[in-house]
């Protein structure tokens, strides 16, 4: 399936990502935003409660939460929620939209060349 967006320069072919090894999830240290709602359907698709997900897996950054990650390696992080063995997101269904939305970041616009590294299936 390929994805576009009309304010990007590129497209995304989302049958690619079954060939990634999670580039997306995994890399730096970075920030994980997720909403209250979002942390809410997330609480349901783990069937556990809100204060869990909050106590387990959410850090809070001022008035924001972002979903924790785990130390993989020296500057090599992953979302606590990616699979490393079968190189996937364990909660794709309840992901948050920062998720839903890659590639189609404001912060990708001018900078092509990154995200095309990072991402095996960009398009031009």
């Amino acid at each position: 399936m390929i994805l576009e967006h009309k304010d990007f320069p590129y497209k995304f072919d989302a049958t690619v990502c079954s060939t990634c090894a999670g580039n997306c999830c995994i890399g730096e240290s970075g920030v994980i935003w997720i909403t209250i709602d979002e942390i809410e359907k997330l609480a349901t698709h783990l069937n556990i409660s809100v204060k869990e997900v909050f106590d387990n897996y959410l850090i809070k950054y001022d008035y924001k939460f972002s979903i924790k990650e785990k130390k993989l390696d020296e500057n090599n992080y992953a979302c606590i929620f990616f699979d490393l063995t079968k190189k996937q997101c364990s909660i794709y269904e309840a992901r948050p939209s920062q998720c839903r939305t890659f590639p189609f970041w404001d912060h990708f616009k001018n900078n092509i060349e990154e995200v095309k590294q990072e991402c095996p299936a960009i398009l031009e």
